[in-house]
């Protein structure tokens, strides 16, 4: 039972690897304001692309090098995963094509591409192995890796795996720590508000989409060379793990830091099947095993009923408007007043300015002084409009930031 608890641990942990680099590339995206389901397409992409540069690398060099092959395969897939963020961005963000449809058609993309390509790799067999970058991406840590069920369940995977749960704290701490974070999430929360702050919307949602697609395309090449064992066959498992870590993205509540134990979670109940018999020494049948993997998905929809009967409570009428609701109204009514205050002294000044021109246009010759005078209202004028679009950008900025805080606090 003890040796069933840690093989169980260990086949939860890399599977849970893969769709947390799933969802923390979803929620970067999603966090902009756009929902790309194209999530197994992308990393359907970055797989094959990180798999098959290693294979002509192994294949063209002499004596392959397992660092090389790292370098290029993590290249390869995360410019080829970016490459299909920039086409979801492209008709989404410019083209303003309805995301839900993109995202489907960009998975079908990126599996098409995959496989079609991958006849030439495997020529008429039914897999392909890269056993140079399956043997350096799934490397274990020296000496900590020994140290008994310790060294076994914390410390005997590849580098990708410690590399997601850094990539999860960072995630959280550019996102409720950073300028850029905050702009990010305003950008996605009310992309008017920002665009009136100064941010420029477009840019952000472009950045966000294409760094999530290339985050996502990591957890395909990680499936591909570490948990698959560096073998490349057309089974398609690749986007059925894309789907749950959609899934995933909605069950940790857009949240990165949630992303890392809900992932090794879904994992757990993933493998349920395979350990729970021996672990209770019963005998399933084959239809009650296929019940239990559905575990994952029953669960987030358990989150989202329960999410939604939240929000559904908390948007009742209440006798008194809680703290946080009444903070985030106010910002939204302080940035809408500081809009239309800006925009009214910018006309009455626009105004002034005019008058002082044809004032200036009226007289047929002007002394200097009275040239001097009229550069000088001008001048003046031209400084208080610079002013007051200086102000009210900083205005609606604190605005947002207020909404912001007010929506972490509630």
């Amino acid at each position: 039972m003890h040796s069933s608890l840690i093989a169980w641990i260990m086949r939860a942990i890399p599977f849970g690897t893969i769709i947390m680099y799933g969802a923390l590339g979803e929620t970067m995206t999603e966090k902009s304001g756009n929902l790309n389901l194209g999530v197994p397409g992308i990393m359907y992409l970055g797989g094959f692309a990180g798999f098959a540069s290693a294979w002509a690398y192994e294949n063209s060099a002499a004596n392959p090098n397992g660092f090389v092959s790292i370098l290029i395969a993590l290249s390869c897939a995360i410019l080829a995963s970016m490459a299909g963020g920039l086409i979801y961005a492209f008709l989404t963000i410019s083209l303003r094509a309805n995301q839900n449809v993109t995202g489907l058609a960009l998975t079908t993309f990126g599996m098409g591409v995959a496989n079609f390509f991958g006849v030439f790799i495997l020529n008429g067999a039914s897999y392909s192995a890269a056993p140079v970058a399956n043997k350096a991406f799934s490397a274990k840590i020296p000496v900590l890796s020994g140290l008994g069920d310790i060294g076994q369940v914390v410390f005997s995977y590849g580098f990708l795996v410690y590399a997601a749960i850094l990539l999860a704290v960072v995630l959280h701490w550019f996102l409720t720590r950073t300028r850029a974070g905050l702009n990010l999430r305003a950008v996605g929360e009310n992309p008017a508000t920002a665009d009136a702050a100064g941010i420029n919307v477009t840019l952000y949602k472009y950045l966000s989409t294409c760094i999530g697609a290339g985050i996502c395309g990591i957890g395909g090449l990680y499936y591909v060379l570490d948990y698959n064992q560096g073998i490349w066959a057309t089974t398609g498992q690749i986007e059925a793990l894309g789907w749950l870590a959609v899934a995933l993205v909605i069950f940790t509540t857009w949240k990165p830091l949630n992303a890392i134990w809900g992932a090794y979670l879904f994992g757990m109940l993933y493998w349920l099947y395979q350990f729970l018999p021996t672990l209770l020494g019963i005998t399933m049948a084959s239809h009650i095993t296929d019940l239990v993997q559905m575990l994952p998905y029953v669960v987030t929809i358990i989150v989202l009923i329960v999410v939604s009967m939240r929000k559904k409570k908390e948007n009742q009428p209440q006798p008194e408007a809680p703290v946080s609701g009444q903070a985030e109204l106010e910002a939204y009514r302080r940035a809408e007043r500081v809009e239309r205050v800006a925009k009214e002294r910018a006309s009455q000044l626009t105004q002034q300015a005019a008058q002082v021109l044809e004032a200036a246009a009226g007289q047929v010759e002007l002394s200097a002084d009275q040239i001097d005078t009229v550069s000088a209202q001008l001048a003046e004028l031209f400084s208080q409009l610079q002013d007051v679009v200086s102000s009210a950008r900083h205005d609606v900025r604190e605005a947002a930031d207020a909404v912001l805080h007010a929506a972490d606090e509630a």
